[in-house]
Order: C-alpha cells, then sequence, then structure tokens
C-alpha cells in the first residue's frame, strides 16, 4: 500500500506527479475526473500502465475508458470512508504530519485485519 500525504489545497496533479515513481506495477490505474490529464495519462502509459479515468466533459479531447473497470472504484471510496470511522483521522488530533501518517498506516493494517478475520 502507497501513502502519500499532501496539503489539503494541494492540486492532485502535483500529489499524482509525486507518487508516480513510487507506483507498483500494474495494469491499470482507476482514478477519478481530478486525475484526468494529458500529461498524467502520458506518464502511466509510459509506464506500462493503462489510465482507467473517465474525462473532463469540459476537455476538447475526450479520452476512453472501461466504465465496467471503472466501476471498482468504489472499494477505494469505502476503503477512506473506514477510515474517516476513526475520529483521529476525520477531525485530524494530530498537528505532525508523521504522526498523523502513522495514524492512517495503523488504522488501514487494523481495517485489513479486521477483514481478514470475518
Amino acid at each position: 500500500m502507497l501513502l502519500h500525504l499532501s496539503e489539503g489545497q494541494a492540486n492532485d496533479h502535483r500529489t499524482a506527479a509525486a507518487v508516480l515513481d513510487e507506483l507498483p506495477p500494474a495494469r491499470h490505474l482507476l482514478a477519478d475526473r481530478a486525475y484526468s490529464s494529458t500529461g498524467f495519462r502520458e506518464a502511466l502509459i509510459g509506464k506500462g500502465i493503462t489510465p482507467c479515468i473517465p474525462p473532463h466533459a469540459k476537455h476538447r479531447v475526450q479520452h476512453s475508458y472501461d466504465p465496467l473497470l471503472y466501476r471498482q472504484r468504489h472499494r477505494i471510496e469505502n476503503m477512506f470512508a473506514r477510515l474517516k470511522d476513526w475520529r483521529r483521522i476525520h477531525t485530524r488530533y494530530d498537528r505532525c504530519a508523521h504522526t498523523f501518517l502513522s495514524a492512517i498506516a495503523f488504522a488501514a493494517a487494523f481495517i485489513f485485519w479486521i477483514n481478514e478475520m470475518l
């Protein structure tokens, strides 16, 4: 699992560019419309990853994507919803970024462990 913490007001493209080199080998990358830039798509294709990102309605070039594969993105959203069930993460009690990221990693590991036990 790759976790990268950025400022709340940071643009999604800056964050995506920061983690692009750390991405593990994959066939597809599911992302929402915020990551629908041509540069990000080209960088993914250059790494051998097929982007499954719906285009913005206002873009001139409407890139194609697989809507059936994109439906699996709900699993990602569910993971973030489960993380936000933890009050410490939802309200961001921790002032230091490293402490907050540690709390997220602990909660993610605990959620994974609970799911494996069921």
